[in-house]
């Protein structure tokens, strides 16, 4: 999905799955990770836009203006993307997740298990 307009607000309302796509340097930092593996992605939201200090949550004008701070919108001062999602393949240096809210070349900064208690 390349358009930002039609990407899911949120990674469990409907996005496909995506791949992402490693540096092969980086190879040895995906040998523990295994499908239903849970990790967080962090991406860098190279296309939202970094001067908004509110919005209207999910980009709907009928609610009310909120401080970008207090929202999960992609547009921010430093647009950091923070994804839960699921591990459901890996092809080499391609790990194939569920549930990311993200657009097509969305660069992906990190990644970090989810850790559960």
């Amino acid at each position: 999905m390349s358009d930002p307009a039609q990407a899911p607000k949120q990674g469990d309302e409907g996005g496909p799955a995506a791949w992402l796509v490693f540096d092969p340097a980086m190879l040895d930092g995906l040998a523990d990770v295994r499908p239903g593996d849970r990790v967080i992605v962090l991406t860098w939201l190279d296309r939202a836009e970094r001067d908004v200090l509110q919005v209207h949550p999910r980009d709907d004008p009928s609610n009310p203006l909120r401080g970008v701070f207090s929202t999960r919108s992609a547009s921010r001062p430093n647009p950091i993307g923070l994804h839960e999602v699921e591990v459901v393949e890996i092809d080499g240096t391609r790990v194939k997740v569920l549930h990311l809210e993200a657009v097509d070349g969305t660069p992906v900064l990190d990644l970090k298990p989810v850790l559960r208690r």
